[in-house]
């Protein structure tokens, strides 16, 4: 299987968005495309339908019912904080390694596409020691950094993509979602850090309904995969 990774430079800045709508593309082009959320903090069992991995599974065509966000989201907490941070409120914690080989288990299961979807931004701590770039770092797959335009994202974006080439990891794009609000257009975005990411492809995508198909920027970011 031909595994993805999707992080981001923060949080609520499109990365399920960006899942998603990549998802609904490779299956109208006729491709096996699974997913995965390992971790989700901030997860209301009864709004299933508005979560992260309910979204993830609307998108694949499964049911989105509890037994299905096991599969593809075992760890899941209440408080909408950093993942280390909402299991000490349940009493509970991550272990990095059991995340790691959920991972690696959903990689080697089948053939077609895996997106493996990390919660918050590239350094949220998973543990007291890793973070969601450790995690990324073990499993070795292309990644895709999402980024809005809200002011003070060309710092965190560029800072991300910094740390990310110091850990040899490959960057598949920068894929730039437009934030609601934002004082920055897209395309001005977009420019100013492809103008700083040497040879990094950056694709924005404007803001659209959740379930929209059929942008030509989900096509421009499926032939970097």
């Amino acid at each position: 299987m031909t595994a993805v990774f999707v992080s981001a430079t923060g949080t609520d800045v499109g990365k399920t968005f960006v899942t998603t709508g990549l998802i609904r593309h490779f299956l109208q082009e006729g491709g096996a495309v699974e997913a995965i959320k390992p971790v989700v903090s901030g997860f209301d069992p009864a709004a299933l339908q508005a979560s992260d991995p309910g979204a993830l599974l609307a998108a694949l065509g499964r049911p989105v019912t509890i037994e299905e966000i096991q599969r593809i989201a075992p760890w899941r907490f209440a408080a909408p904080l950093s993942p280390d941070m909402a299991a000490a409120r349940e009493g509970r914690a991550i272990a990095f390694g059991a995340v790691t080989e959920f991972c690696r288990k959903a990689m080697s299961a089948r053939r077609g596409r895996l997106f493996i979807e990390g919660i918050g931004g590239i350094m949220v701590p998973l543990d007291a020691s890793h973070t969601v770039l450790d995690l990324i770092t073990q499993l070795r797959v292309p990644l895709l950094v999402v980024a809005g335009t809200y002011v003070g994202t060309i710092s965190h974006t560029l800072t991300a993509l910094q740390i990310v080439t110091r850990r040899n990891l490959d960057i598949a794009a920068v894929i730039v979602s437009q934030s609601q609000g934002s004082a920055a257009t897209l395309d001005d975005t977009v420019a100013t850090i492809a103008r700083f990411s040497d040879s990094i492809d950056v694709i924005g995508i404007p803001r659209l309904a959740d379930s929209a198909t059929g942008h030509p920027a989900f096509g421009r970011i499926a032939r970097l995969l």
